[in-house]
């Protein structure tokens, strides 16, 4: 189940920027935009009006869920815009950028995290990721120019606007459930979606509506395809398989994006451009192998049985077990060993809602509990 459905979602987030880029000519960025998100919300819909017939949705999460939705409504915003600007493959390296500005935020913004940019090897991978892109971009027509530079621009700025959503939605939603959160900051950002449609897109978004009915079907579909279903997928992908390889796989969306405009006859890659993406995926991936293994260890200590009289340790010891040695208990009762699900993570996925859970102190015990 783990395998197929971070199948669909790479494939699903790989089609979305081929349908941007398709309807790009029959309508504008605002009416996209406004169209697919506010169709999406009304898929979402049930989940929130299920939580609210079932006795009301969780305390203070309209509230939290503010930040979150503005920060990611902006990057929709230059997300989409980037498509009417550069090719979809190009434009789908630049987001790579979100992992390095994770990165960064996550060192500034969580101090558990601060020894990831401590590690050489996290250094190298954001060094491979930055002249990764800079080469796809280059060695597509040279240095960016006019509204191709403006593309370039929009690109980059998607992947920061993601990375600062991520982040935002670690830090405001902590302790909601992922599904729940994404619900209803899916239906503020379809409000902005709409609304800037309204204000910004031509005839106020009814362009769409004359579009015909199998090009509407489409559009709908892609709404569902890319934001719906995708965030589903990917939420059971993480549940079995893990946050590292699941963000691993979807590391390769831009090779299944090059290879559809490719299919399609839009603009095909040059080698060096192929190349240069290889450095900035692989990048990409040292990145997350590197906080993987970081956080393994950080399970194995937290599963570590230490005896606190004589010193005596041992991995999986059971709970309440004397110490072989002295005859103690190794876990002082009450303890709470953290799961090696609770590790945080720099990756927050591509455009998902799923917030990190976190390890914090009890300050009434102080005792370890999960987020």
């Amino acid at each position: 189940m783990g395998v197929i459905t971070i199948l669909l979602t790479l494939l699903g987030w790989s089609s979305v920027p081929l349908f941007i880029r398709h309807f790009a000519d029959s309508i504008d960025v605002w009416t996209s935009n406004g169209w697919r998100y506010g169709f999406s919300a009304f898929v979402w819909l049930p989940v929130v009006l299920w939580g609210l017939f079932r006795g009301g949705m969780p305390a203070g999460i309209w509230r939290k869920s503010l930040v979150p939705s503005l920060v990611n409504a902006l990057g929709q915003v230059a997300f989409a815009w980037s498509f009417y600007k550069i090719d979809p493959a190009t434009a789908t390296f630049g987001l790579r950028t979100q992992i390095v500005f994770v990165a960064i935020g996550a060192y500034l913004l969580f101090p558990s995290e601060r020894r990831l940019l401590r590690d050489r090897r996290m250094w190298l991978g954001m060094g491979m990721v930055i002249v990764g892109v800079g080469g796809t971009i280059y060695f597509g027509s040279g240095l960016p120019r006019g509204a191709q530079a403006f593309g370039v621009v929009l690109a980059i700025s998607s992947g920061f606007f993601f990375a600062a959503y991520g982040l935002a939605v670690r830090h405001y939603m902590h302790g909601f459930h992922p599904v729940i959160a994404f619900a209803v900051i899916s239906q503020y950002t379809a409000a902005v979606m709409v609304a800037l449609m309204l204000a910004l897109g031509e005839r106020f978004g009814a362009t769409a509506a004359e579009m015909p009915p199998f090009q509407i079907a489409l559009l709908l579909a892609s709404s569902v395809i890319g934001i719906a279903l995708g965030h589903v997928f990917y939420y059971i992908s993480i549940a079995r398989l893990g946050v590292a390889v699941s963000s691993g796989v979807i590391q390769l969306q831009p090779f299944m994006v090059s290879l559809g405009q490719t299919a399609l006859g839009w603009q095909s890659l040059t080698v060096a451009q192929w190349s240069s993406g290889g450095v900035a995926i692989g990048g990409a991936i040292v990145m997350l192998a590197v906080q993987y293994l970081l956080t393994r260890d950080d399970a194995r200590r937290a599963r570590l049985a230490t005896c606190p009289e004589c010193g005596y340790s041992r991995e999986g010891l059971p709970r309440g077990a004397r110490c072989p040695e002295c005859g103690h208990a190794p876990r002082p009762e009450g303890e709470i060993i953290v799961p090696e699900e609770s590790a945080a993570t720099i990756e927050a996925g591509a455009i998902d809602a799923l917030p990190a859970a976190t390890v914090e102190e009890d300050s009434a015990s102080g005792r370890q509990v999960r987020g």
